[in-house]
């Protein structure tokens, strides 16, 4: 049998894709008013990976990736996503979001995104809210799982990340 054990605090993340930079700002400055200031910031890149969203946001896309300075109990993720779709909410526009915002955490062994989509490669947290491993560490570098977003593939995002996880487990979580 295992011990149980209290799960240190993860690395709170946040995906923030958008067409409109005014609509991005307000939307990271309620991020910023509920979690406190970022870290980090990842290059902003062209997100044109998928079709997905281009009905609904309109085009070029863009997306970056903010990493606060706050940690959080991997637990909290269920409310985060939460406030996240109220935030996409506020700025939509006859049903439409105009930015979508993809919290998720990091530590020493993967990245993981909060979702409402289930799917069979997805844990149900609670309140509606799935996790969903994107990367995960292995052999000294972020690994990808078949399901892993092509985004989330690209060598800036891999490299962010992987200078994100190095800060972690220097300051000992």
């Amino acid at each position: 049998m295992g011990t149980v054990r209290t799960f240190p605090a993860v690395q709170l993340i946040c995906a923030v894709c958008y067409q409109d930079e005014a609509v991005r700002n307000d939307a990271v400055d309620q991020l910023l008013q509920l979690y406190g200031p970022c870290s980090h910031t990842s290059t902003i890149l062209l997100f044109d990976h998928t079709r997905y969203y281009q009905k609904e946001m309109g085009t070029p896309l863009y997306k970056y990736l903010l990493a606060f300075d706050r940690f959080i109990d991997p637990m909290d993720i269920v409310a985060i996503k939460l406030a996240t779709n109220a935030i996409e909410n506020q700025s939509a526009v006859d049903g439409n979001r105009r930015v979508n915002l993809d919290p998720g955490y990091l530590e020493a062994a993967k990245f993981i995104l909060a979702t409402t989509k289930n799917f069979s490669h997805r844990i149900y947290l609670g309140r509606g809210i799935f996790g969903d491993v994107q990367l995960y560490w292995r052999d000294g570098a972020f690994q990808a799982n078949p399901w892993t977003y092509p985004d989330y593939l690209e060598e800036s995002t891999r490299a962010f990340l992987t200078r994100l996880r190095h800060k972690y487990v220097e300051r000992g979580s």
